[in-house]
This record gives structure tokens, sequence and C-alpha cells, in this order.
């Protein structure tokens, strides 16, 4: 008979872009085939200085091409579905009519960004308090932040309105690439990436055009808006051997995909670290947000699949900070005259760090602040000379990381909403056998790790 047809997943993370070929077996869906790639696209903010968090977003699709080019010509071919996401709440402005331009590469068609801005990023920050008072208060379950994409099309309009009138569309990372792919003049925006810009409403599933408008906001840059799991269009153009006519999902948010490749049960709580870390329970079926949200909470409530809502305790604070810690290091050591690769740093940490059982060092990670106190910032206590050690010191940090979180959602509320066992995804949790042994002396459940792919997974799954 046929070849059996495959499903392509795509994560556009904040560090790196992971595919994954999921093909259907008798026993149900398996991974085929998968690819990741480090896509080094942080560049500098031209308009917002330092405060400024943004990404070179032709990097980003090299990434995405490079690893493309390396899955399976055949199993490529078979493709019917692609199912896309990406890192929430940031936001990149292009052409519609000049958002890409089709060449021909190696392994068939590919598009190359053209006419676009950065992307700025869900780590942005400059967004200030004060700014941000400053807003109409939007009507939303979610409370506005630094990085969300409405917030920094206000920032836009207020200190650089040249800026927004060079384009004519706008949406996330994810979003773009389904809007090329599919030759949409105007870019379509699943409910998930919709809440996570601010001034939305998860309930009517429509952006606050009226408060918008009176306030001089740009609407005609908001993207339409759909559900999560249904199609968005077919692809306008062979691409990387995928057959044209290939059917393309609305966008998603890489957070609801890495929980969907894993969450099945409703007594599992999923633990995921990445750049970033989240820990979510499912709200039982029906539940719908608070027609406000609560600022000091460090609950939000995340639109799922199905109508259905995740709780979730989402913290800035994840493997971004071992990485900055190995930054921290890797400089040090360059102003000592000696130059030490970061990935062998990091390498040597967690080997010291797996041979220190514990420490009495305490580190508070927050080094990017949490939304519902992003005025709160790391400390490090109960410093004591036997406890200096870099074994010591990443020990207390990968602790620090974990802790954090269970004080956002903590062991007892889990207890109390039925969790029966934790499920572990996210590429700083693959990677790193500390943090796992830390999850596992924190939370007192069973713990079962996923993969690194988790993302891109549950992204062809929902297709």
């Amino acid at each position: 008979g046929p070849e059996p047809t495959c499903v392509l997943g795509i994560d556009l993370g904040t560090t790196s872009v992971k595919a994954a070929l999921v093909t259907g077996t008798e026993r149900g869906l398996a991974l085929a085939q998968s690819c990741s790639r480090e896509t080094q696209a942080h560049t500098d903010s031209l308009e917002a200085g330092p405060q400024g968090m943004e990404q070179n977003v032709q990097r980003i699709i090299r990434a995405l091409n490079e690893c493309l080019a390396a899955l399976p010509q055949q199993q490529l071919q078979r493709v019917s579905h692609i199912g896309i996401s990406g890192q929430m709440h940031g936001i990149m402005f292009w052409k519609s009519d000049k958002g890409c331009k089709w060449t021909e590469c190696g392994t068939g068609p590919a598009f190359e960004p053209q006419d676009i801005s950065h992307l700025v990023t869900w780590q942005d920050s400059r967004c200030s308090p004060t700014f941000l008072s400053s807003l109409p208060l939007p009507q939303s379950h979610v409370s506005l932040a630094t990085g969300f994409g409405c917030a920094t099309v206000y920032w836009y309009l207020q200190k650089s309105p040249d800026f927004l009138k060079a384009y004519d569309a706008a949406g996330t990372i994810q979003d773009y690439v389904v809007a090329m792919l599919c030759g949409l003049k105007k870019p379509l925006m699943s409910v998930q990436n919709a809440a996570s810009w601010g001034y939305f409403n998860s309930r009517s599933k429509s952006w606050n055009t009226d408060i918008l408008k009176k306030s001089g906001f740009p609407v005609h840059l908001l993207p339409e808006v759909g559900d999560p799991g249904s199609i968005a269009g077919r692809t306008i153009c062979a691409w990387h051997g995928i057959p044209k006519g290939a059917k393309v999902g609305i966008a998603l948010g890489d957070f609801q995909c890495s929980v969907y490749s894993c969450l099945t049960e409703r007594t599992d709580a999923v633990l995921n670290i990445s750049t970033s870390a989240q820990l979510t329970i499912s709200m039982p079926l029906g539940f719908q947000p608070p027609e406000a949200p609560d600022p000091s909470s460090a609950v939000t409530y995340f639109p799922y699949f199905n109508g259905d809502y995740l709780a979730v305790a989402a913290s800035l604070n994840g493997g971004n900070v071992l990485a900055t810690f190995v930054g921290m290091v890797a400089q040090w050591t360059e102003e000592l005259g000696l130059r030490v690769q970061e990935s062998a740093i990091y390498t040597r940490i967690i080997q010291a760090a797996l041979a220190q059982n514990h420490s009495k060092l305490s580190v508070h990670p927050t080094i990017f602040g949490e939304r519902h106190i992003p005025e709160q910032l790391a400390s490090v206590s109960s410093i004591a000379a036997s406890e200096l050690s870099l074994g010591h010191v990443t020990r207390a940090l990968c602790r620090g990381i974990v802790e954090n979180l269970s004080s956002m959602l903590p062991v007892q509320h889990l207890r109390d909403t039925g969790v029966r066992r934790i499920l572990g995804s996210g590429s700083a949790l693959a990677r790193n056998e500390v943090l796992r042994q830390e999850v596992e002396r924190i939370f007192p459940f069973p713990v079962v790790y996923g993969k690194d792919v988790d993302a891109a997974v549950g992204a062809a799954m929902v297709m």
C-alpha cells in the first residue's frame, strides 16, 4: 500500500528551533525523526537600548531551514499537515505583500524574510511599571506585562511612531511563519497567542478594540483570531520537499504544545523548564477565568485546547538563569586572562554539582524578576566559607530555580487539586541531571521526563 503520511511539528523557541516528524502507527503516534538548531538570534535593540530584548528573524528562519534540510527528504515528501508552535507574548512586524521571497535551495523552495522588523521577545523589558500603569486598563483575565505584544506596540506609538508606519501586519514569530507558508494577506492568530499579547478577551475571543481605538492604538495591525487546532491554510509552494497544498495549522503557544505532548490525565501536573519555567495543572471542565486578573497572583490561566484552561505558575527564570551564570563564569575567567568555551563550563559545573549532594547556600534566582513582583530581583543568603565551590553554588542555583516555581504553585495546592504525578519537559530539564534531582527532592510525587522536542511533538500531535 501507499506509504503512511507524516505530520511535521515545528517549535520556534527562544534559543533554538526544533522540528519533529511524527507518523501514525498501530499503537498511535510515534516520533520518526527530530532535529534541533541553535538560532543565535539575539541582537541589539536600536530603539530600546539595554532594556530591549530582540531577535534577528533572518537567523531564526535560517535555523528553521537548516533543521528541515537535515530531515529525510522521502519523509518530508509524505508530510500532509504542519503544526507550528513558538515563543508567546513577543511581536514582530512585516509588510503583508512583501514579508518574504521564495527562492530555490538544495532541498527545494524555501522562503527568506524581507521587509520585516526584529522580533521583540517576551524577555523584553522596555515597558517600565510606570509606563504600563499609564496605559488603558485591558478587559482581560491576564495582567499586562512588559514583553507583551500590545504593550510593545504602545511603546513604539509613544517613543518611535514612525517605526510602525513602515508595516501593515504583526504577529508572533510563529504567526509570521504560518502567514508566509500560506500566503495570508492578514495574519491569523490562535486564542493562545492572542491572550499572551494582552488586551484580548478570552471569553468573547475578541480584541479590546473599543479600548484600543480610543487611545489611538493601530488596531489594523492586530491579526484575525481563530481556535487552536484549526487550519490556517495550505502551503502555497513546495517547501523543502513538503508538497504544495499541505495543510498548516494556526500557530500555537509553545507552552501549551509542551503540555499537550505529555498530559493525558487530569491528575498530572506538568513542569517545563527551558529558557523560562512553568508549572501547570488542568482546570476542571467548563472553568472560566475571572473577568479581571489579580496582579499579585503568581498563577495565570492560559487558554488550552477545546475551550479548556491551564492554571500556570509562569516563571521568567529557568534555563536562562543557568545560562547567565555560565556567562558570568566565562567572563570572570576571561578577565583573569583565560578563555574557556561556555559549553565546557556548563558540562563542568553540572559535574561539580553532581558531586555535591547538598548545599546550605540559598539562592533566590529571580534575576529577571517575575511578572507578579517585577521589582524583586535575585539574592543569595546563608553564605558559609565551606559552601563556595562551583559545585555548591550550581547545586544551590538549580535548587533555587525549582523552589521558586514551587513557591508560585505550592505542593499543598497540587495535593489539594488531586495531583498524583509530575511530567517533566523542556530542554533545560532534559539536559541537566542536577535540576532533575532537585525536582524529585522538592516535589513529593513520582516524576516522569519527556524529551527535548516536546513542543514540536505537541504541535504535530494537535494536527
